[in-house]
């Protein structure tokens, strides 16, 4: 029997060797040698040039992460309680924006955002813009939306949201409704048995969500070409610059890519033994 598995794992190791193992391999051969195949180290030297490029990444991508938990939680706590239809009905809707392409998604929210936009139309037909004139003194025909940090960071937001809603939502809905019962047989409030119960039951999906938002997002370079207008430059715009744009060093896109890499699994162990340790002390 186990022999048969084995078979059956072999195009899955061949699959990841090629397309996951192999690439790293190369990137990593790249990101220790010169442009004429020498082993250096000036590749990584050369980063400090763009310590504010991965200060603004981390931080956006933080700031990204933090605003799909503060939503996420509460709106996979909600489905969590109610009915098997209800359920099925938003875990739909909220694929639903999944099933159409990732840059027809961003490319709305250009059309929403832009000087002339859907957005700063309404404002202008509710004359929030001439409110704002007349209180501040300013003489603005429009709210500039586009190309800033917040466009770029709505941007994550909106195409990350269900990737923190679904697994803390599939974490949730599997709870034990015998341990709440039970917190409240022994007086504990609402309040106490989501505190003491509930979130730290909830650790893992909370962890995987931050996971599968905070990776995307500080890699991304679509939505900060789209929406920030190639002026709130981020580390997947830096790295595809290396390698495609005019200033083509592929050899400094590796070093970049792999120290990318390198923190992003650092963040992943430590948020791993963080959840580990709670779980442990939930069990105690």
């Amino acid at each position: 029997m186990k022999n048969k598995l084995s078979r059956f794992a072999v195009p899955y190791v061949v699959w990841m060797a090629i397309f996951v193992v192999a690439p790293i391999v190369i990137m990593t051969v790249y990101a220790f040698t010169s442009a004429s195949g020498g082993f250096t180290l000036d590749n990584f030297a050369q980063m400090g040039t763009y310590t504010e490029v991965f200060l603004r990444s981390f931080k956006l991508a933080l700031i990204a992460t933090a605003i799909c938990l503060l939503i996420g939680y509460p709106v996979s706590y909600f489905i969590s309680r109610e009915g098997v239809s209800f359920q099925r009905m938003a875990n739909v809707l909220i694929m639903l924006p999944m099933w159409m392409n990732f840059l027809l998604r961003t490319y709305s929210w250009m059309t929403i955002l832009e000087n002339n936009g859907l957005l700063n139309q309404l404002f202008r037909k509710l004359g929030i813009i001439a409110l704002y004139n007349n209180l501040t003194g300013a003489e603005l025909e429009f709210f500039p939306m586009m190309n800033t940090q917040g466009a770029v960071v709505l941007g994550m937001v909106y195409n990350y949201l269900p990737f923190m809603i679904l697994p803390i939502y599939s974490v949730i809905v599997k709870l034990d409704h015998s341990l709440l019962e039970a917190a409240r047989d022994l007086g504990a409030n609402s309040a106490t048995v989501f505190r003491r119960v509930i979130l730290p039951l909830s650790l893992p999906g909370v962890l995987s969500g931050i996971t599968m938002v905070f990776v995307p997002s500080v890699s991304t370079f679509a939505i900060s070409q789209m929406l920030g207008g190639g002026t709130e430059l981020l580390l997947g715009d830096l790295i595809e610059r290396q390698f495609l744009g005019g200033a083509y060093n592929p050899q400094i896109g590796a070093a970049i890519s792999l120290v990318m890499m390198i923190i992003v699994v650092v963040c992943m162990v430590i948020m791993n033994r963080f959840g580990e340790g709670e779980e442990q002390a939930v069990m105690l």
